[in-house]
């Protein structure tokens, strides 16, 4: 998905079961941020940096959502242990990050494997995606700051 892409309709479901959909935000501006794993150090320094900054992120409109292919009871554990204000979708079919463009092939310590790449869709109040933050112009620690200059 690219600048000037409406974004799908269908989101998928979050931590409890429930069907989000893009129409739920009309009128919103959506910060959709995609992450590799809940729990571990880089996606929980991410995720506190915007429920950290959240009050001022919904006072500029937008509503956050966060996207892996973790399980909806992972989801359910990580914004309790975080007290995450926010949803989490639970794409464990990986429709959304492969819709996305955010599922591919990742090398660690010169091991392949296949898994998410870090990217934030700034999706504006008509649907339509108007930033897209690649992996390498993520700031994990100061992501919600990130948001917050556009």
């Amino acid at each position: 998905m690219n600048i000037g892409d409406k974004a799908p309709e269908i989101l998928g479901v979050n931590e409890n079961g429930e069907e989000i959909r893009l129409s739920q935000f009309a009128g919103k501006k959506i910060a959709l941020y995609f992450y590799p794993k809940d729990n571990t150090s880089g996606c929980t320094a991410e995720a506190c940096s915007l429920r950290d900054n959240y009050s001022e992120l919904k006072a500029k409109g937008y509503e956050v959502i966060g996207v892996s292919v973790d399980s909806e009871a992972s989801h359910r554990k990580f914004i309790e242990k975080h007290s995450l204000p926010f949803q989490l979708i639970a794409d464990t079919e990986k429709k959304l990050v492969s819709e996305m463009g955010v599922w591919g092939e990742k090398s660690m310590y010169g091991r392949k494997y296949m898994g998410t790449f870090r990217t934030t869709f700034i999706i504006d109040e008509n649907g339509v995606i108007e930033k897209v933050f690649l992996p390498k112009e993520i700031k994990t620690k100061t992501h919600g700051e990130q948001i917050l200059s556009l």
